[in-house]
């Protein structure tokens, strides 16, 4: 197996882990509008609570699959392809937040490197 891809997956997975795990409730530069937390990024979206589980159980549960893909290489290519439609819908949501390109850049960035893990899986 590539080990450029391997190294791609696992990167991919432990950002995800990184924003949905150990910074959902905190700060960052990157959040849409003025959040200060994830449920306060989707409340400025207009999305309600149970919208933002739903997406952060399956992020989740997909960088989960691109990580066991190491294994099992059947997986990531559905795990990254599923990754890039949903960062395409947070590339959408920082649009119509009228948010910076740089507040926006990390789900950019996501979307470039789960297209990368489709191409070369």
């Amino acid at each position: 197996m590539n080990i450029f891809l391997i190294v791609l997956q696992i990167f991919i997975a432990l950002v995800i882990f990184n924003v949905w795990i150990f910074r959902f409730n905190r700060k960052t530069k990157f959040r849409g509008r003025s959040a200060r937390n994830l449920k306060q990024e989707f409340s400025a979206y207009g999305l309600p609570v149970w919208f933002m589980v739903i997406i952060g159980t399956l992020k989740i549960s997909l960088a989960i699959m691109l990580i066991v893909g190491v294994w099992i290489p059947m997986l990531i290519k559905p795990a990254g392809g599923m990754l890039a439609f949903l960062m395409i819908g947070a590339v959408l949501m920082h649009v119509k937040a009228r948010d910076s390109l740089f507040k926006a850049s990390p789900a950019l960035s996501l979307l470039f490197l789960s297209l990368l893990v489709v191409l070369l899986s």
